[in-house]
């Protein structure tokens, strides 16, 4: 079983900082770190192209409105990326699908952050390209594990209007019906021998999306766009009879996106939605 270079290479990073006595944390202050997940072939013979990040901060989440500061190319500088990032680790963000005749140029994510600019390039080598089997080993951590189902993708819609309103500290409603064909059959996950101690931080326990293979199908809200702060109660929502619902409110004006991830603990689907918030 091999691990997808992307994330085996942030990691690889993060364990050689350690090994050389570098352990400094940083709250606030630091970049963030585009990175290049892999693609997957689709049915209709267009392609998916993986992305996620690194947040290299511990406290501080930024926000990096599209722009010459977050910007793909070639082409269009918008292509359905995070404008707000998490701390820590973030595996397969989002994706963007490219033509079947994309060919060998490189999808190129920019990042600039405090004064650093980051650069992630999404290619279509073969060594990038993604398994079921492949992101397990990467989002669980636990190689070998599974993978032989014949898992599918959760379905995951927005109940109500794509677009809302609201103001500020006013809640609204947020309610997402969401299915899944029950693989990969959730089990206990392995551990390092009961100790009691915190796990080490690794790109699972720093994710805000965390895989459950555990329970199966989970869903997630997440501050996905937009200035502020977001607060969801609670981020995690029950799944009941195939629904779940949550409350978001905002502490200040301005245009939010918030993405809803169905996730079966290997492969995701998600719903967004806009909130326009204006002032008391």
């Amino acid at each position: 079983m091999r691990y997808k270079r992307s994330s085996f290479v942030v990691l690889l990073f993060a364990l050689t900082s350690v090994a050389t006595g570098a352990q400094i944390q940083y709250a606030t202050g630091q970049n963030v770190v585009p990175v290049y997940e892999g693609w997957k072939k689709n049915q209709d013979g267009t392609l998916t192209m993986m992305f996620g990040y690194m947040n290299r901060n511990y406290e501080e989440q930024l926000d990096l409105p599209v722009g010459e500061a977050n910007r793909f190319e070639p082409g269009e500088a918008d292509r359905g990326q995070p404008t707000h990032f998490f701390t820590r680790r973030q595996m397969y963000a989002f994706e963007v699908v490219v033509p079947a005749d994309w060919g060998a140029k490189d999808l190129v994510w920019t990042l600039t952050a405090h004064g650093r600019t980051d650069r992630a390039f999404g290619s279509l080598k073969p060594d990038y390209e993604l398994s079921d089997v492949v992101i397990r080993e990467n989002r669980i951590q636990d190689m070998g594990q599974g993978g032989g189902e014949p898992n599918q993708r959760p379905t995951i819609a927005l109940a109500g209007p794509p677009r809302r309103s609201t103001r500020v500290a006013e809640g609204v409603s947020l309610i997402v019906s969401v299915d899944d064909d029950g693989f990969p059959t959730p089990r206990p996950r392995r551990t390092g021998g009961g100790s009691g101690r915190a796990p080490k931080p690794n790109p699972v326990t720093q994710a805000v999306v965390k895989p459950r293979p555990d329970v199966g199908l989970t869903l997630t809200w997440v501050h996905y766009r937009g200035p502020g702060t977001v607060t969801f109660s609670p981020a995690s929502p029950p799944i009941t009879g195939g629904r779940a619902a949550t409350t978001a409110t905002f502490n200040r004006p301005g245009t939010y996106v918030l993405r809803a991830y169905a996730d079966d603990s290997v492969l995701m689907a998600t719903t967004d939605v806009t909130v326009i918030v204006s002032d008391r």
